[in-house]
């Protein structure tokens, strides 16, 4: 099972990130998928695959009790919604997935203000701080 140990490797170098997550599930659970109908494979070899498969899909599943996952990759410059559209995942899905990057963006953003140029001077200026245009 190199797809494994591989994942592994990845994971534990550096430090990854949200955006890693889920394309690292969909290319184990592919790789798995293909290997399990594999049939130059021993049978056992090939209900193991399965095995392992369905717990892949066990932790997989658990991603979706968790906005962040997918707002992580929808925000993500390369992957976007495409990333999703490109797995063929449901257009429910992804209508989902956009639809929290927004909740989000509402929730959290969209009340902030945004200081202009003259606020930051002005501010800077009580601070003591010289500002050079």
């Amino acid at each position: 099972l190199q797809i494994l140990k591989d994942a592994t490797l990845f994971f534990s170098r550096g430090t990854p990130n949200l955006a890693t997550v889920i394309p690292a599930m969909d290319h184990i659970d592919t790789t798995l998928a293909t290997n399990a109908t594999d049939a130059s494979l021993n049978t056992a070899i090939r209900a193991s695959l399965g095995m392992v498969k369905r717990t892949l899909n066990r932790y997989y599943n658990l991603t979706d009790s968790s906005e962040v996952y997918r707002i992580a990759m929808v925000l993500h410059p390369r992957h976007k919604l495409a990333y999703f559209k490109n797995a063929q995942w449901e257009d429910e899905w992804i209508e989902t997935a956009r639809e929290m990057v927004q909740d989000e963006f509402r929730r959290s953003y969209a009340s902030l203000s945004i200081p202009n140029e003259a606020e930051d001077e002005a501010e800077a200026s009580e601070e003591g701080i010289q500002v050079s245009v």
